[in-house]
């Protein structure tokens, strides 16, 4: 598989100077990102579990972001001048308004505002650090700090009794399971799906043996998350990948490959429709995806009554009796949980009808077309790029990643994104 991959190397841009601190600074917002401020401390016992920024309002955390965001900024400036803003596309700077300007309706204004400014310091910083540095360093950094991860995940097992799901959790089900340094089985296992992507179509060594033995590491970790969701849409990712850099040799190829992908696609929308009423019932049934269900019902019932603005950014875990769907749940524990288990759901709960449109389209739609432009000289990183874009797609599904600060699957997106708009000439194969 490491054949045709993209090397590790890069041709460095003209005045390193400027882009030794936006390095540095990237680095950082690794760290931050996919460590976290506070590694191998749990969530407390009936707070909201998937809250990812339940610290937000701790003043080092803010000061932190914008701290990195601003040397990002200075030497993106430094090294495009204005036009550094083009490394934002359109479309996704629109969406990155909307989420600020919701604050205006958003029950808590102050929260969803503070938390809408945060997320767009990482959005801003993800792309400008990733165009500043280019995308194979970034690449680069972001495998360094994935494999780091790794290992310390793997020691702190038998080390650190929190690195495991331990009993008194919210949910029970969850003990036993290995989490590493994250708060959530679920964080934990997506990490691992994305490091193994990552080393697989990437040349590390001679016959990529690190590549192997790197990602024959994170899968073994997956499978001790139990983490379903990541499980099972790791071989879908990797299969897509390949497909990628199979077909997208030549036009004829492409075309038989999209044909077999639509066909899949109205197979499956047939069936749904075939067994509606089963799927109804399932639905219905609080106790299924792991009670994802109950959670979905409550969500669909608040988009009903607001289709269109939707409750602000941020406005539905760690604001209590305040959230917007404080009076549309049945059970506590739904309350606690904080987000919708679905990003496209929580995306259309969150910022509306408008809010929804912008993210499909600056989300999903755009890098989609994107990837679609033959490209041989780099198919090797354009395939790992479709592998990790399809596992952020997917993973949607069932958890929520849009416009989430601090999960490591966003991250991943706004890196494709970043990569998919960089000048072609600054990526290289290996030899």
């Amino acid at each position: 598989m490491a054949n045709e991959s993209f090397a590790v190397g890069f041709d460095a841009p003209p005045r390193l100077e400027r882009t030794t601190l936006a390095s540095i600074s990237f680095f950082g917002l690794l760290i931050i990102v996919f460590v976290g401020f506070e590694p191998f401390v749990p969530p407390t016992p009936g707070t909201a579990l998937a809250a990812p920024d339940a610290g937000a309002g701790d003043l080092l955390h803010q000061i932190l972001y914008l701290c990195i965001f601003a040397v990002i900024l200075l030497t993106a400036v430094q090294r495009r001048g204005l036009g550094a803003i083009r490394a934002v596309p359109l479309i996704l700077g629109l969406l990155q308004i909307w989420c600020l300007l919701s604050a205006i309706w958003a029950t808590e204004h102050g929260i969803a505002f503070r938390r809408a400014t945060l997320e767009v310091v990482l959005t801003l910083s993800v792309l400008l650090g990733a165009d500043t540095i280019g995308p194979e360093r970034a690449f680069r950094y972001w495998r360094i700090l994935l494999a780091i991860v790794l290992v310390v995940n793997w020691i702190s097992i038998p080390l650190i009794h929190t690195a495991v799901h331990l009993p008194g959790e919210l949910d029970p089900g969850l003990v036993g399971d290995w989490r590493g340094l994250y708060g959530q089985k679920n964080g934990a296992g997506a990490t691992c799906a994305m490091t193994a992507l990552l080393f697989l179509f990437t040349r590390n060594g001679r016959y990529n043996w690190i590549g192997w033995l790197v990602a024959a590491g994170a899968l073994g970790f997956l499978v001790m998350t139990r983490s379903k969701t990541s499980m099972a849409l790791f071989p879908v990712s990797l299969l897509a990948g390949l497909a990628y850099r199979a077909c997208w040799r030549d036009g004829l190829s492409r075309s038989v490959f999209v044909a077999a992908a639509a066909l899949l696609i109205l197979v499956a929308g047939t069936v749904g429709i075939l067994y509606a009423d089963t799927i109804s019932h399932i639905l219905e049934d609080p106790t299924e995806f792991t009670g994802r269900a109950e959670i979905w019902q409550a969500y669909i019932n608040f988009v009903r009554d607001h289709p269109w603005l939707g409750a602000g950014f941020g406005t539905l875990y760690s604001t209590g009796s305040l959230s917007p769907m404080h009076n549309y749940v049945r059970s506590v524990w739904v309350e606690a949980i904080g987000d919708s288990h679905d990003g496209y759901l929580q995306l259309l709960v969150t910022l509306g009808g408008v809010g929804f449109v912008l993210g499909m389209i600056s989300l999903v739609a755009e890098p989609l077309a994107g990837f679609w432009p033959l490209n041989y000289q780099q198919i090797g990183f354009r395939a790992l790029l479709f592998a990790l874009f399809v596992f952020f797609v997917l993973h949607n599904f069932l958890e929520s990643d849009f416009l989430t600060r601090d999960s490591g699957v966003w991250f991943s997106l706004l890196l494709v994104i970043a990569a998919l708009r960089h000048p072609e000439k600054s990526l290289t194969l290996a030899p």
